[in-house]
Order: structure tokens, then sequence, then C-alpha cells
């Protein structure tokens, strides 16, 4: 008979951990007596970032004694107590690989039923003192799992427990969690999974992505489950010669650059959307590492179009010294924000230079004549600001069903409303709204971050699914840094101190190239010390939050992921430079 051993609960508290401040609810301990559980969580109880631990879903964490005693031997570890996991529930019996998705257990007056397994994050290293812990846990099959509360009510330490249903399709709670974190991920079993009602929505999201791409058989590599969104592999590694053929002034701030193969290989082709770094500087200065989408139609050589910006090094170089004639060094196109092929209505919406991946996109429908609904919104201060006014309407004119809204904010005395903009204002989601764009479409967002958070939550106000909208953001993508309290940005710089010995880093996104010094653990302490915006959580090669292009380089990994990331990505929390090196970061 499964028995509950012990209740714990413990609300957040603040921790100091590696200079910083941490919000955390991992410490739990046992108390005497019954509580109530509520749909939330337990009386007395609370999660500190409940976006990865909190929620209806994951209301009651359980962990098994069985699985304590393996711990004590495995780590040698003596002085293991209950809630040591951060768990609400120590239980005597319920072992992963017997507890399935969607059984239902009575213990005392409440009414529970089994959603996921856990997601295990770098707090419980913390509170083990344990770094690798998170992927231990998945590495051994024994990460514990969530309750859903069904009915409310009192439960205490001795409490029986009964099971009163089982889940369908049996899919057990180690089953499931290898299924996302282990290779191999077989079809037929993911498709499974899918069909489980308990199963919780972040875990049936990613499950659905890892089984389109192996529908879709594209050759994209990597776990689409927990990394970004599958792309092929890059077409080479590292940096080509390529030859500016043309430079070309697009308007008194923006200058494209027409490119060529200079090493006499045969020009990839680019997906529409995709963006390219190039590493750019007079002959014996230092390189200066820039990401760039490209603008041009697929088949034709490559155009990349660049804004010059105040104190912007590298645009400035483009702009006053880069000539015809020259050769810079291009890394492979690369990138997920890329047009799908489908029949629904697709919505490219840009502001600014983020007119460039959906132009690429707008070329891509034009040539193939497309059928499809197709709405062109851009937005931008004047006519002076509006680079490719004339391509674009050019290409719109292909399209049987094109339309298309041009927003300027501050349009000049000689704007024309009408011919050359349609709105004046801004191009936001009360906009759309107002023009009854089809909300059952595929919308392609590029522009300034405001611009991008501003539209995102719009579009999902309006109705429109999570996965139909699509982004690329210019520069550094937002830091996720869970549980770690919010400060200002800081602009990236080199750490402090004396450089390192070892390999150059070089920052694509965030024009920083530093040396490496073997004091960090990671690629992603580097990039902390440089406040370079990261994305991370287990920092154990778990969950991939961290996955990041590799343009060039190569790395090594302590302790090696449990899932390769997809070719050209390096997993920065556990990966260290074996030879200079260039992320997409």
């Amino acid at each position: 008979m499964a028995r509950l051993l012990s209740l714990n609960v413990g609300m957040p508290r603040d921790i100091d951990w590696q200079g910083r401040t941490v919000h955390t609810g991992i410490w739990k301990t046992p108390v005497s007596g019954a509580r109530r559980v509520r749909r939330l969580n337990i009386d007395g109880d609370g999660q500190g970032d409940t976006a990865g631990h909190g929620g209806e879903q994951r209301a009651v964490y359980v962990y098994q004694q069985e699985s304590y005693c393996y711990w004590q031997n495995e780590l040698g570890r003596a002085n293991l107590v209950p809630g040591q996991f951060g768990e609400n529930f120590t239980v005597e019996g319920l072992a992963d690989a017997e507890v399935c998705i969607g059984d239902r257990y009575r213990i005392g007056s409440a009414l529970f039923e089994v959603t996921q397994p856990r997601v295990t994050c770098y707090r419980l290293g913390i509170r083990m003192d344990e770094p690798d812990m998170a992927a231990l846990l998945v590495r051994h099959g024994r990460p514990g799992f969530y309750f859903r509360v069904i009915e409310e009510g009192d439960v205490e330490a001795g409490d029986e427990i009964t099971q009163v249903a089982s889940g369908p399709e049996r899919m057990s709670v180690s089953e499931i969690n290898a299924l996302l974190y282990l290779p191999p991920h077989p079809r037929d079993r993911l498709a499974l999974a899918l069909t489980i009602p308990a199963l919780s929505g972040g875990w049936r999201h990613s499950f659905a992505a890892m089984l389109e791409q192996q529908r879709a058989e594209t050759g994209a590599s990597g776990n689409a489950g927990l990394g970004p969104e599958a792309s092929p592999p890059p077409a080479w590694r590292g940096f080509r010669p390529f030859r500016v053929s043309q430079k070309i002034a697009e308007s008194g701030s923006v200058t494209s650059l027409i490119l060529e193969p200079a090493d006499g290989h045969p020009l990839a082709t680019a997906l529409p959307g995709q963006f390219v770094i190039i590493r750019l500087g007079p002959s014996g200065g230092p390189a200066m590492t820039r990401s760039y989408s490209l603008s041009g139609r697929a088949g034709a050589p490559y155009r990349i179009s660049i804004k010059r910006e105040a104190n912007g090094a590298a645009s400035a170089y483009v702009a006053d010294r880069l000539q015809a004639g020259d050769t810079v060094e291009l890394g492979a196109p690369r990138g997920s924000f890329t047009l799908r092929q489908d029949t629904r209505p697709v919505i490219l919406l840009s502001a600014g230079i983020g007119v460039t991946p959906v132009l690429a996109m707008l070329q891509a429908l034009a040539a193939e004549r497309s059928t499809r609904d197709v709405w062109w919104l851009h937005g931008t201060r004047n006519g002076r600001d509006h680079v490719f006014a004339t391509e674009a309407r050019e290409l719109l004119a292909e399209l049987p069903n094109g339309h298309s809204r041009i927003c300027y904010s501050s349009p000049d005395p000689d704007d024309r409303p009408e011919r050359d903009f349609d709105i004046q204002g801004h191009l936001n989601a009360s906009l759309l709204a107002r023009l009854n764009v089809p909300h059952d479409g595929d919308f392609y967002l590029c522009g300034p971050s405001s611009f991008m958070r501003d539209l995102t939550a719009g579009l999902a106000t309006l109705g429109v699914a999570r996965d139909r909208i699509h982004t690329e953001l210019f520069g550094s993508k937002p830091s996720l840094t869970p549980g770690i309290a919010a400060l200002p940005q800081k602009p990236v710089h080199i750490p402090a101190g004396p450089p390192g010995p070892g390999p150059m880093v070089s920052f694509a996104r965030s024009g920083l190239n530093v040396p490496w010094a073997s004091s960090y653990g990671s690629l992603l302490e580097l990039a902390e010390a440089c406040d370079v915006p990261v994305r991370w959580s287990c920092r154990t090669g778990v969950c991939h939050n961290c996955e990041s292009g590799l343009v060039a380089g190569a790395v090594s990994y302590a302790p090696d992921p449990l899932d390769a990331p997809a070719d050209g990505n390096v997993l920065i929390c556990c990966a260290r430079p074996q030879q200079d090196i260039v992320l997409d970061l």
C-alpha cells in the first residue's frame, strides 16, 4: 500500500547565489497535522517561479522515498531529509516507472491526477549543493511528478494513497520523461502521448513540435520540443569569402550589399527570412562580427541591407569604407524565422529596417505567384525612411490576393496620403483589429523590441494562436533567467580583469570579442560576465533554453548534453571553446 510519509510546505524566499538574488520555493519542510490542498497549492505553500513550477497542472510535486535511498547511495549523502527535492509529498511507493500520466489517486479527502514529470532546473542544484542535479535526475530516470487537484481536501502524513483510476495508454512518468529528454524519440510513442488528456499543455506542445519535426523530414536535427524551432542545418561551417559585387544606397541611412561567392563554390539557397553572420573589418584590423537578415530573392546573389546606427562601428564601416570589389567573410544562412509552406493567409508585419526578412518572404510569394491571401503591413517614420517602397509595390502587384497598408508615424509635408502611405500613426494591434486582418493566418513580425512586444501581446489578445505568431528580433534576444531578480540591462562589455589566454569568443549579435579564460565554467558564465543577454534554466545541458547558434569553431562539453543540440548550434550552459568560436549571441 502506498503511503504519504511526509507533507512538506514552504513559502518562496530570496537567497544569494553567485552574486545574484534568486527567488525560489525549493525549500520545503515537513509539517504535522492536516493541511488543506487547494487547486493551485497547499495551505502554507507557494511556488517562487509559477512559470516553471506552478499553476493548475503543477499544483503538488511528489517524490519517492525509494529515490531518496537511491540518491543517498549514489551521491554518498546521509543527510537527505523530506522536502530536500522541493517536493510537497514524500511518498512510499508510486515509483516513476509504475505511475502513469492520467492516473488518479485519493489521499485523505482530496483527489489527484498525474499530469507530467518534474521539469528540473538549476534551483534544485542549489538546494542539493550539487550543480549537476538537474541532469542527474533525468539521466537516472528519477524525476518525480506533478499532481493536478481534481477535488480539494485535507491530507496529512500517514494517509494511505489509493489509486482510483488508471491513465489511458499506460505511459509511465519515466517513459514520458525520457521521450522528451533522451534520444531516441519514437514517432509512434510521441503520437500516443498526445492522446492522453491529462498530459499538461507544455509537454503536449513539446511533443507536438517533435512529431512535426519528424513528419516534415526536412533534415533538421536537434530536439524541436526543447530547443529553437527546427531548421535545416547550415550549408557550411565557419566562414566563406564573398565579394561585394554591388553597394547600393537604399536611403540616407540604409545601404545594401550584393554578395557573391569568392571561393569558387556554389551559392547555397537560403530560406526566405533567414539571416547570415558577416565578418567585417580592414585587413590587419580587429574583425567586427554582426548578423543581418537576407533581403533578396532566393537563388540570387545574397543581399543584406544595413541601417547606419548612431555609434555603430560596423554599419559606419559598411557605409563609409567598404567598397564594391572588397571581400568579406560570411557564415551560412541560418534561422527558423522562415516562410511556412501552407495555404493559410500570410500577414507580414514590419517596422523600420525590420522590413528585410519579410521582404524576402514577399519575394518568394511573388516568385511562385501565390494565390494565398497576403497582407503587407509596414510602419516607418516618413518617405525618407521608407526603404524598398517601390520594390514592395511591384511584388504585391504580382499577387492576386495581395493587400498593403503603410503607416507613417511622422510624415513629411511632401509625403502623399493614399499614394506614399495609407495611415498616419503607428502600426499596432488596434489597427490590425480595424483592418479585419484574418486571425487564422500565419503572422511574421520583425522590428524594434517594443514593436515586437506590443504586437505579439496584441495579436494574442485578438485570439491569434501562439504557434501562428513568428518573430525575428534584430540585435540581442531577450534574456531568460528564471527566478533571478530583475536588474536594469547593462550594455555589453569586456569582463573585468586581465584578458584570458584562451581562444577568442565572438558574440555576433552583441558585437563583442572576448578571449576565453579557464576561470569560466562555461560559455554561459563568460556571457554573463559580459552582460550579454542569455537564456537558460537548468545550466546542465537538459532543458536547451540556452541553445544558441555556433557559427564557427568547436566546443567541448562537461557535462555532456542528454540530447544533442541542432547541427550548427551549441548548449552554452555546459560548453567550453576548443578554438576561436563565433556565437549567435
